[in-house]
C-alpha cells in the first residue's frame, strides 16, 4: 500500500486543527422572523435573548459576509482571508489586546441579564453558520463566543476614539496630537419640543451619514419581546441591539463629535536597555510579546509574519526610530458600551433613559433626545479623562511622570448638555456643542474645562440649519421634512478649506471657461440632480480635496484665483472628455449604484442631505457615504408615528428582492411607513418564520 504524500499528511492535519460546528440547541420555535414589504426584519421572542438570536439569524440572511469580517476583526483573523490587509487589522487588535480586555473584563463588566442577550446573539450566529457551511469565509473562527463579540466593540469603539489615527501617525514618525480624519464622517440629528409643533406632537429626526455599503453601513431591525424591548431603528452588522432609533416612548440620534479621547505619551527610554524606561527616576521593563500574524497566501496556505508589541504603565506601546510611545484612551478602560445601548433600548422614559447614559461606557458621540412626554435633550457625550491641567495634552505628553497618568473620568453632569431649552429645538450636525439650540439657551464654552477640547467648528450643514429654523413660532410636519431634506449650502460657505474665490472670477479675464465662470456665478448653491452648478462645483471640491490630501496641505486654507481657475480647466476638460461637453449636470456626473443599477444621485457634501462621492467609471462618481438610513419620528399620543428609509434594501445579496429596492424611494426622499405594534406587523407581514425554517 502506497504511503501518503508529506502534503496530504499536512493537509489532513490542517482539518483536523479546524473547529466543528454544533447546534446550539436554542427553541427557536419562540422566536419569529416577519418580514415587511421591503424585506425589514421585525423580530418577536420571548425573552430578550431570543431577539437577540434572532437578530443574528435575520441579519446573517442578508449579510452574513460582512458580519463575518467584524467577528473575523474582533478574533484577530481577519489576515487569514484577506491577506497582508487584514493582518494589518490583526497587528492593531493584539497592540490594544481587545481579546485579553474582553476576558478579563467580561463578568465584571456585563449584567447576566445582558450576558444572556450576547448568549443568544452568540448562539444565532454559530447556528447560521452550521447551517450554511459554503459561506463562511474562514471555518476557524467559530464558533463565535460572547468574547469574541466583546472584543469587536472594543475594537469598534477605540477606532471611532482615534486610535487607528495614532498608530498611524506614530508609525509614520507624526507622534502627537491625533489629528482628524481628513474624511470625517457626518450626520444630522434634530429635536423639536411639543410647544413648537402645530400638532402638539415632539419630532425627531434621525439621520447618521455612514458609508452606504461595509462594516459600518446601516442595517434596519425591529426588535420586540415579552421582556419589554420593543426598538425599531439602525445597527452596524455584528450589533446585537440598536445603536440609535425609537421605542413606544421615546427616541434618540447620535452624531460623531470631536472631544480629546485619546493621549499620546513618550517615554524615556533607558539608553543601555531598551526596554526599560523611566517613571518618576524609576527604571521600569516594558511588557515585550511577540506575536504572530497569519497571513494568507492562497488558498488554506498562510505565512507567518512575527511583530513585536510593547506595554506601558500608560497603554499600548509602538517602539520606533523616533522613540517609544504610548496611547491612552477610555475605550481600553470601559467596555460596557453594548448594554449600555440595550438598557437606552429598553427605556421607558427620560429618567430610565438618563440612567443609562450616565453609565458613561458609550464613549462618545453627540446625542439627541425626544419622547413623548415633553421632553426633549441633547449632550455632547463622551469618556472624558480628569487630566493634570499642568500640561498640553493636545500634543505629545513626558512618559517619564505619573503626573501626567490620569486615572478618573469627567462624570456625566459635567459634559455640555441641554434639557427642553426655551428655543423650543435642538440639533446636532458635528459641529460645536455650544452651539446647539437658539442663542439665549448656548452653552458657554468657557464653562467646561479647556481639556475636554470640545471642537468649537460650525459647518456648512449647521449654518445652513440656523438659516432655516426660526427662533419663534410653529412648526409643521412639512416645515420640518422641508429642514431635514434641504439641499443648499449656506449664503455663506462654512468649508474648512475657503473656497470664495470660486464665484468671483471674471468670466471676460478667462474666456476659455468663461461658460464654467458663469454657470457657477449663476448656481443657487443647491445639488439637485440637474444642476449645472452644482456638477462643476463637485469636481473642483473633489479636486481640490484630493490634492491636498496628496500632499499633506492644511484643510485650513485659501484657494487663490490661479487653483480656482485650474480646477475649473480641469472640470472643462474632464467633462468633455468622457461626456462630449464641457458642462453636464449633477446626475449625469454623479450615479447611486448597486449591481445592475445605475440611477441620477443628488447631493453634496455638508448641505444636510449630504452625499460625498468617490470615482466610479466613465469619468463618473457614485455615492459613498452620506444620507443612508433615515427616520422621521412624531411623538404624540399612543405610538410613535415613524417613516423610515434605508439607501439600498434591506438585503446585502445580489439575488434578494431586496437588495436594491428601496432606492428609487430614498432618491425621491419617499419614507416607508413601519410600525412598533406587533399585531399590525404580523398582519401585513409578507412572510412570517422561525430561524432555521428557510
Amino acid at each position: 500500500m502506497k504511503k501518503p504524500s508529506y502534503f496530504i499528511f499536512l493537509f489532513l492535519i490542517l482539518l483536523s486543527c479546524q473547529s466543528v460546528l454544533q447546534p446550539s440547541g436554542w427553541e427557536t420555535e419562540q422566536i419569529q422572523i416577519a418580514r415587511d414589504e421591503f424585506g425589514v426584519p421585525h423580530i418577536f421572542g420571548k425573552t430578550d435573548a431570543d431577539v437577540a438570536y434572532g437578530l443574528a439569524w435575520a441579519h446573517s440572511e442578508d449579510d452574513f459576509e460582512t458580519i463575518q469580517k467584524t467577528l473575523l476583526a474582533g478574533k484577530a483573523l481577519v489576515g487569514r482571508v484577506y491577506g497582508a490587509e487584514g493582518a494589518a487589522v490583526d497587528f492593531f487588535v493584539h497592540l490594544l489586546e481587545t481579546k485579553k480586555i474582553a476576558k478579563e473584563q467580561y463578568k465584571n463588566t456585563f449584567s447576566k441579564e445582558f450576558q444572556a442577550v450576547l448568549e443568544g446573539y452568540a448562539a444565532g450566529i454559530n447556528d447560521f453558520a452550521e447551517s450554511h457551511p459554503d459561506e463562511i469565509l474562514y471555518r476557524g473562527a467559530f464558533p463565535v463566543s460572547t468574547l469574541d463579540i466583546t472584543s469587536a466593540y472594543i475594537l469598534s469603539l477605540a477606532q471611532m476614539s482615534g486610535a487607528d489615527r495614532a498608530v498611524q501617525q506614530i508609525v509614520n514618525g507624526k507622534a502627537g496630537k491625533v489629528l482628524p480624519d481628513p474624511n470625517p464622517k457626518g450626520s444630522n440629528a434634530i429635536a423639536i419640543h411639543s410647544s413648537r409643533t402645530d400638532t402638539g406632537e415632539s419630532f425627531l429626526a434621525i439621520n447618521s451619514h455612514q458609508p452606504l455599503e461595509g462594516p459600518v453601513s446601516w442595517y434596519e431591525a425591529h426588535l420586540s419581546s415579552d421582556e419589554g424591548w420593543n426598538m425599531l431603528g439602525g445597527l452596524f452588522p455584528g450589533g446585537a441591539m440598536i445603536f440609535h432609533g425609537v421605542n413606544e416612548h421615546l427616541g434618540w440620534a447620535h452624531t460623531v463629535n470631536f472631544p480629546d479621547l485619546l493621549d499620546t505619551y513618550q517615554l524615556e527610554i533607558d539608553p543601555d536597555n531598551p526596554n526599560r524606561y523611566r517613571v518618576d527616576g524609576e527604571w521600569l521593563e516594558l511588557e515585550e510579546r511577540m506575536i504572530w500574524l497569519k497571513v494568507k497566501l492562497w488558498g488554506f496556505l498562510t505565512l507567518p509574519v512575527p511583530k513585536k508589541v510593547w506595554k506601558s504603565i500608560y497603554g499600548p506601546t509602538l517602539v520606533t526610530d523616533q522613540g517609544a510611545f504610548s496611547i491612552r484612551l477610555g475605550a481600553l478602560d470601559r467596555i460596557g458600551a453594548p448594554e449600555q445601548w440595550w438598557r437606552m433600548n429598553k427605556a421607558k422614559n427620560f429618567a430610565e433613559w438618563q440612567t443609562a447614559m450616565e453609565r458613561l461606557e458609550l464613549t462618545s458621540f453627540n446625542t439627541v433626545y425626544a419622547d413623548k412626554y415633553d421632553t426633549i435633550f441633547y449632550v455632547s457625550n463622551g469618556l472624558l479623562p480628569k487630566r493634570n491641567s499642568d500640561f498640553d495634552y493636545e500634543e505629545t505628553v513626558p512618559g517619564n511622570t505619573q503626573a501626567t497618568r490620569w486615572k478618573e473620568y469627567h462624570e456625566f453632569e459635567d459634559l455640555p448638555q441641554y434639557l427642553n431649552p426655551s428655543s423650543g429645538y435642538l440639533f446636532n450636525t458635528n459641529h460645536s456643542p455650544f452651539t446647539a439650540s437658539g442663542s439665549q439657551d448656548n452653552l458657554s464654552p468657557s464653562s467646561f474645562p479647556k481639556e475636554m477640547s470640545f471642537s468649537l467648528r460650525e459647518n456648512n450643514r449647521s449654518v445652513r440649519f440656523r438659516e432655516l429654523m426660526p427662533d419663534r413660532g410653529i412648526i409643521s410636519w412639512e416645515d420640518f421634512e422641508r429642514i431635514k431634506f434641504d439641499d443648499q449650502l449656506p449664503e455663506e460657505l462654512a468649508f474648512r478649506t475657503n473656497m470664495d474665490s470660486l464665484f468671483l472670477l471674471d468670466p471676460e479675464k478667462y474666456p476659455e471657461i468663461k461658460p464654467q465662470i458663469e454657470v457657477l456665478q449663476a448656481w443657487d448653491k443647491r445639488a439637485p440632480i440637474d444642476s449645472e452648478g452644482a456638477a462643476l462645483f463637485a469636481f473642483s471640491y473633489y479636486y481640490w480635496r484630493d490634492k491636498f490630501n496628496e500632499t499633506g496641505r492644511t484643510w485650513e486654507s485659501t484657494l487663490t484665483e490661479a487653483e480656482v481657475v485650474e480646477g475649473l480647466s480641469a472640470a472643462k476638460t474632464h467633462f468633455q472628455t468622457h461626456f462630449g461637453k464641457e458642462l453636464v449636470t449633477l446626475g449625469e456626473y454623479q450615479k447611486l449604484v448597486r449591481g445592475e443599477k445605475t440611477l441620477p444621485l443628488w447631493g453634496l457634501d455638508d448641505v444636510i442631505t449630504a452625499m460625498r462621492s468617490e470615482p466610479w467609471e466613465n469619468g463618473m462618481r457614485k455615492g459613498a457615504q452620506g444620507e443612508s438610513y433615515i427616520m422621521m419620528v412624531r411623538f404624540g399620543d399612543g405610538l410613535p408615528i415613524i417613516e423610515t428609509i434605508n439607501v439600498y434594501g434591506a438585503s446585502n445579496r445580489p439575488e434578494s428582492p431586496h437588495y436594491a429596492d428601496q432606492m428609487e424611494r430614498f432618491l425621491k426622499r419617499d419614507l416607508k411607513p413601519m410600525s412598533l405594534d406587533k399585531e399590525t406587523v404580523l398582519k401585513e407581514a409578507v412572510k412570517v418564520y422561525h430561524p432555521g425554517e428557510n
